[in-house]
């Protein structure tokens, strides 16, 4: 009789064994005494422990715990002291961790509430809804607290599964609530060491059994903090200061502040950084402060009520409006009710709100918005006390994070009579404000005038050059490093006079990044990450861009802590321009970049190679604006984002503005983008698959067959509305420019038909916590010429329909879906 063979037990059965082993504590071989923040005994088996690296190490790597010279647990178990010494480990997420390793383990909840979508960017409501409601049975609620813990715990134990599990978590709940708390994280900031809250001793959910606790041991935590003085009770907590231990600012050069200003603003204990981990955390959170800012203020200005009558407004100045267009002043959902701090005293550092206001990437309309902003942020501070060092920060940050340069005069003139009503002294000083103006006029002078036998130079110091032609499309107004670093040499050796301290910007040169990350596969296949992976950097440029000769310096990007996580403007002086260029290559300007923001809404409406325009600004003698362009290739849509100059003659072209007033998202992705010039504006001369190189300048399009919004025709300029810019009073939700508006004021006109200038362009992501940037190498601007980039990442499934495909009916969207950009644009 022949013998069948029977099956043996699937592997299913087998993992169903393994966790039944695992609560039961049945037939287990090491026992694992934890001390940190709670002191536990687990009955646990190594064989499935070595899965994590960690105990793999512990056991077989040559410890003392991987020999048999340990003491011996009751049922004859060898016993192994685990101690913790990173307080963010928690035990809930231990025990998730442990139980991921035997293959079960609760299923995490996270509340919808925390999670932003294109139909709530900002979440739902701060209250009146409870978190924790609704949490299915068996399911663990996972606070924001417990992902920073969960994530904390499996990158100690080495399991990038988990860590990588936890981070997407994090990431997708980057929001109003969280931003904070996420951003003390990426700086090191302890959770529990000032305060262990009932949730970090808990068990997690289903896996009550598993641990042995040890109550007559006091926690290792607990007992650190007593050794150093510290009070364990939760009254001893620093008031919640969320940005933790954030850098301090840096000077105009780039160099640390060095007198101790800030040492008492410093948070005390442990600080805990993991590495690129950490970097991406803080890289979503600046991202999503960045493009939040306004709208954040507005609601907690408005929550606070500290409107004040007193306070100077800037809407009541008689003022040209051509300059200047107008916001919308529509507040936002009233749902949104008690909104977190943030700019307000236990919010922010004075440190991070200067970064912010700096930004280039801050989401603000230009640079007199940005002064509002500053000035309503400082305002809300102060009026719960002046606090000295936060006044030093105030006074550099209204002396070199706004570029008044590139105000109207009649906004320099306001502000250099603009008084606090709270110190009674100016916001800027006049010093700072004339040497704006002098700089404006000695422009202006190099643009319209054009001197023949000698020229206007960064050293504040005229050559016997001969200024070039009048036509020349650069004006002559950059240095190279290695030109900075002669003039030093030759003012060491007292042959000229040199202004070392003179700020200088650098000029941009071509590339693509991603700052914030998504958390996931960055190959997309679903696999599991490794720890590599995990730790690589979330902002590598794309692998198919070029890179400029000559540019490898400006190329390397650091989003880290040092640079507030890569939103940090500096100003640099000469001998910083030369530390950052050993090659001695890169080009720097005396004048600031002009900064702007724009916003376009139904992109989703968008047909083929049809338009949508941004309000028109003026710069230096020049019109510039904005458009996108939808362009489809083989099915897959692109959307182009170009930089135009306008002609001064041609009807300036309606900006994009929403039926109703929303709140605004955008799109971004992971897939290459590519820095080309745009597509010609007449429909019959190309394809969206055609590769041809092709600049619009070469054949300019008639007036007649530009494509405008909608097809249609601007509608003749109105009269101008009442000016309402950001100041003391509801903050703008968004930097909209409604209907049809003539052209911005024009002090002069720049006369050469073709200039060269460099220029970045920052999209944000729908809900805010990444950023694609593209920046570009001067390139020649003929008038209605324009220059840009087509990309994947700017249109992606997450609120927009890709090539025939018809969004997934799980995602929700507004009625009108924007997308935010931010841009910097300066001549050579």
């Amino acid at each position: 009789m022949k013998l069948m063979h029977s099956p043996g037990p699937s592997p299913s059965d087998i993992q169903s064994h393994l966790y039944t082993s695992f609560i039961q504590a049945s037939t287990y071989d090491v026992a694992i005494r934890v001390s940190g923040t709670w002191n536990a005994v687990y009955r646990l088996h190594r064989v499935v422990l070595i899965q994590s690296e960690f105990f793999r190490s512990l056991f077989t790597a040559g410890f003392s715990e991987s020999s048999n010279k340990h003491s011996i647990h009751r049922n004859g178990a060898d016993e192994i002291s685990v101690i913790f010494d990173d307080f963010n480990i928690t035990r809930p997420a231990f025990e998730v961790c442990i139980s991921c390793l035997y293959g079960g383990g609760p299923i995490l909840h996270v509340s919808p509430n925390l999670i932003a979508t294109t139909n709530h960017p900002l979440t739902p409501p701060f209250s009146g809804v409870s978190l924790s409601a609704d949490v299915p049975t068996g399911h663990h609620f996972a606070t924001p607290r417990f992902l920073l813990s969960l994530l904390a715990t499996a990158i100690y134990l080495s399991m990038p599964s988990v860590a990588s599990q936890a981070l997407a978590l994090i990431l997708k709940t980057v929001g109003p609530t969280t931003v904070l708390p996420y951003l003390n994280f990426a700086c090191g900031m302890s959770l529990t060491y000032c305060h262990v809250m009932p949730e970090d001793t808990q068990p997690a959910v289903g896996l009550e059994s598993v641990a042995v606790i040890l109550d007559d041991e006091i926690p290792m935590a607990a007992t650190t903090r007593a050794i150093e003085g510290l009070k364990i009770e939760p009254s001893s907590a620093p008031k919640a200061s969320m940005d933790g231990a954030a850098s301090r600012p840096r000077s105009e050069g780039g160099s640390s502040e060095s007198d101790g200003e800030f040492e008492d603003l410093a948070d005390s204990g442990p600080s805990y950084h993991y590495g690129a981990v950490s970097d991406k955390i803080g890289e979503a959170c600046a991202c999503w402060l960045a493009r939040w800012a306004t709208d954040m203020l507005q609601l907690e200005d408005r929550d606070a009520n500290c409107a004040n009558s007193d306070l100077p407004d800037s809407r009541t100045r008689s003022k040209s409006l051509s300059s200047v267009g107008t916001v919308d002043t529509t507040p936002l959902p009233s749902i949104l009710v008690n909104p977190p701090v943030i700019w307000g005293v236990g919010g922010l550092k004075a440190e991070w709100v200067a970064a912010l206001v700096s930004a280039d990437t801050l989401f603000v309309k230009n640079e007199w918005e940005r002064y509002n902003f500053a000035r309503a942020v400082v305002e809300l501070r102060r009026r719960n006390g002046i606090i000295k060092q936060e006044e030093r920060v105030w006074n550099r940050m209204f002396e070199y994070g706004i570029c008044y340069m590139n105000m109207t005069f009649e906004d320099i003139l306001f502000i250099s009579q603009d008084i606090s009503p709270t110190t009674k002294r100016l916001y800027v000083p006049l010093s700072v404000m004339q040497a704006s103006h002098w700089a404006q006029s000695v422009l202006r002078n190099q643009i319209t005038s054009r001197p023949s036998q000698s020229i206007y130079n960064p050293s504040g110091c005229t050559t016997g050059t001969t200024s070039p032609p009048p036509r020349d499309k650069e004006l002559g107004i950059t240095w190279t490093t290695a030109d900075i670093l002669s003039k030093l040499s030759e003012v060491e050796r007292n042959v000229i006079a040199f202004d070392k301290n003179k700020s200088y910007f650098p000029v941009s040169c071509d590339q693509s990044l991603r700052i914030g990350d998504n958390g996931s596969n960055p190959t997309g296949t679903g696999t599991q990450l490794s720890m590599e992976e995990l730790f690589s950097s979330s902002h590598q440029p794309s692998p198919r861009q070029p890179q400029a000769t000559g540019h490898d310096s400006s190329s390397k990007i650091s989003t880290t802590e040092a640079n507030f996580f890569g939103i940090l403007t500096l100003r640099h002086v000469a001998h910083t321009c030369v530390d950052l260029d050993p090659a001695g290559k890169l080009r720097w300007t005396p004048y600031p970049p002009y900064r702007f923001s724009v916003e376009f809404w139904d992109v989703d409406l968008l047909k083929e190679k049809s338009r949508l325009h941004s309000q028109t600004i003026w710069h230096a003698g020049s019109l510039f604006n904005i458009y996108v362009q939808l362009v489809r290739k083989k099915g897959q849509a692109q959307l182009g984002i170009y930089l135009h100059r306008q002609s001064s003659v041609d009807p300036i072209p309606t900006p994009s503005s929403p039926s109703t007033p929303n709140f605004s998202i955008s799109a971004s992705d992971r897939q290459l983008h590519h820095r080309k010039p745009s597509l010609p504006s007449l429909l019959s001369q190309a394809t969206p698959s055609s590769p041809t190189h092709y600049s619009p300048s070469i054949h300019p399009p008639s007036r007649s067959s530009t494509p405008r919004i909608n097809n249609s025709s601007p509608s003749p300029p109105s009269s101008p509305p009442a000016v309402s810019p950001v100041g003391y009073g509801p903050i703008p939700a968004s930097i909209q420019v409604l209907t049809p508006t003539s052209a911005p004021q024009q002090p002069y006109r720049d006369p050469r038909s073709s200039i060269s200038a460099y220029f970045a362009i920052s999209c944000a992501s729908a809900t805010g916590s990444s950023q694609t940037r593209f920046s570009s190498a001067p390139d020649t601007f003929s008038v209605s010429q324009s220059w840009g980039w087509k990309s994947s990442s700017l249109r992606t499934e997450e609120f927009l329909e890709v090539g025939t495909q018809a969004l997934p009916s799980s995602v929700s969207r507004g009625k009108e879906v924007s997308l935010r950009a931010t841009v910097v644009l300066g001549l050579v």
